[in-house]
């Protein structure tokens, strides 16, 4: 029997090398076996039997074209994915981003918090799809104990709050034993002039860039800490990498890392409080009983984050709108 047709709208395709790109590539691989899957940025005209959109602003325009094509909703239903600045700015502010959340016929979260961001009549058609990532071969990587070394893994860019580990680096001027590298381009204005200027003037802050995946992966595992200071986030594909990694992490006080990292998770801080990011890097340093306690935390989470598991659940999504008849959740 033929296998049905499928559509991804992503607004961004490889050349973007983003979030997006990559849970679209992803979620293409993992329903391969069951479905013919089409990625695309801009949805004209077809015969797939189900959309997947993601971004409800950038993809209105794909998402209103299909409900055109089929406005009864009675024949090929429509899952719009949820991502940060959806979630917690544009559907506050943006009529198109609204529309697309009253197209849609199940909303895909990203984090265990997000339902709650939702307006109350909406919640009925959420459902919470934690993204996931392979854990390492090899393990968790033995870190060596001469020094911390912390990374950030974020362009550049405000929404990543750069400026929060910037200051916390300076903080930390006094302590050459604390190492703060930094991965990610600079998308936005002065940001590589000051990422340089810090360098110049703070030795244990490292700005290096743009790396590959493969290389960030590397860094992460042999991280003592990640950092993730980010002020809005749908559920960050990095965090979970070092989760999965067994590198714990300090992030920041938003739902899109609480979501992940669970609700009691204590490596967190104040968005945009650099002074307490920087206590809780002494700490990590200085107190022999935080990093194996985070790492304890951390570990009981990484089976959340399982692309077995993410897996299941985006079938099972799938199922229940190409066959209502299957029980919710079918991993058909």
């Amino acid at each position: 029997m033929s296998r049905p047709r499928l559509v991804i709208v992503t607004p961004a395709l490889r050349g973007a090398n983003n979030g997006n790109w990559q849970t679209a590539q992803r979620w293409a691989r993992m329903l391969a076996a069951d479905y013919r899957v089409a990625l695309t940025e801009h949805w004209e005209g077809g015969d797939e039997a189900l959309m997947i959109a993601l971004h409800a602003r950038r993809s209105a325009a794909s998402m209103r074209a299909w409900r055109e094509a089929d406005p009864a909703h009675a024949a090929r239903p429509l899952l719009l994915v949820l991502t940060g600045t959806d979630l917690y700015q544009d559907i506050l502010v943006d009529d198109q981003a609204r529309q697309s959340l009253a197209l849609a016929d199940r909303l895909v979260l990203l984090n265990e918090c997000a339902p709650q961001a939702l307006p109350e009549a909406l919640r009925a058609k959420a459902r919470v799809c934690l993204q996931s990532a392979p854990a390492l071969a090899a393990g968790p990587r033995p870190k060596t104990g001469r020094h911390l070394r912390a990374l950030m893994v974020g362009h550049l860019r405000a929404v990543k709050s750069p400026a929060t580990y910037f200051e916390a680096a300076r903080l930390l001027a006094d302590r050459p034993d604390i190492r703060l590298d930094h991965i990610g381009g600079a998308l936005e204005g002065e940001w590589a002039l000051q990422a340089q200027a810090l360098m110049a003037a703070q030795p244990g802050y490292r700005w290096l860039g743009a790396l590959t995946h493969a290389a960030t992966r590397r860094r992460i595992r042999a991280a003592h800490l990640l950092v993730h200071p980010s002020l809005l986030e749908g559920g960050a594909h990095v965090v979970i990498e070092a989760v999965r990694s067994g590198t714990p992490v300090l992030a920041s006080r938003i739902d899109g890392n609480l979501g992940l990292l669970g609700a009691g998770y204590p490596g967190v801080f104040e968005p945009g409080d650099a002074a307490e990011l920087a206590a809780l890097l002494r700490r990590a340093r200085d107190d022999a009983t935080m990093l194996p306690a985070l790492q304890r935390h951390c570990a009981r989470r990484a089976p959340l984050f399982a692309p077995e598991r993410e897996r299941q659940v985006l079938r099972g999504l799938v199922a229940e709108l190409l066959h209502p008849d299957f029980p919710a959740g079918d991993p058909r």
